[in-house]
């Protein structure tokens, strides 16, 4: 009885995750429309997005990627549906969990978009994400050169920078991104720190701030 409640908790986590996913992605390429960076295929070109160390894509309702999270959602939780279904009328979930809640997590991590960073007037888009300058607690970078962890993974990023933001109020960090030129990491610095956006080491030796 107690596994099928667990299973049954499992399930509801993962489909609210999916249906927020969803909307906070289609929000995003709402906003997305109005970045004050990137604003050019020059822009875009500069920023390396870490999952596979490909460029990153514009943000939009019509990329592919867009569109498998919007339908992909919908396929994912009609098989989640079915295989609730499953495990509430047949033992399945007591003669095999391991291979039932592997399958569950299976499906909720191949909704996964490609990945993206903007900056906006009200705000910042990172992987799918809105944040407001309110959460964001400031950002970190690294200049990825020889015995750096990234360096010689890809040699796009070579002598690139990583940038990382911090959040507030969220365990799991928003993933970072590649800068791949001092030109553009500038830009993207003077428009944070427009924003009171600090290097958050330079602030931990400046306490005063």
């Amino acid at each position: 009885m107690w596994i099928n409640l667990f299973f049954m908790i499992i399930f509801i986590i993962g489909i609210v995750y999916l249906i927020r996913f969803r909307l906070n992605l289609k929000y995003s390429a709402e906003k997305a429309i109005n970045a004050l960076y990137p604003t050019n295929e020059e822009d875009i070109y500069s920023i390396v997005i870490p999952n596979e160390f490909k460029v990153m894509q514009p943000l939009t309702k019509e990329t592919k990627s867009y569109q498998w999270v919007k339908w992909g959602t919908v396929g994912v939780i009609s098989l989640l549906t079915a295989l609730l279904a499953v495990v509430y009328f047949t033992d399945m979930l007591h003669q095999s969990i391991f291979s039932v809640v592997y399958l569950f997590f299976i499906l909720i991590s191949s909704i996964k978009h490609r990945g993206n960073f903007y900056l906006l007037a009200e705000g910042l888009i990172l992987n799918g994400y809105y944040v407001p300058w309110s959460r964001v607690k400031g950002y970190e970078v690294e200049k990825i050169i020889k015995w750096h962890e990234l360096y010689g993974l890809d040699d796009k990023i070579n002598q690139a920078y990583k940038l990382e933001v911090k959040v507030k109020n969220k365990w799991i960090q928003p993933q970072f991104v590649v800068v791949r030129n001092q030109k553009h990491l500038d830009r993207i610095l003077s428009l944070l720190e427009k924003q009171g956006v600090q290097n958050i080491k330079e602030r931990s030796h400046n306490p005063s701030f």
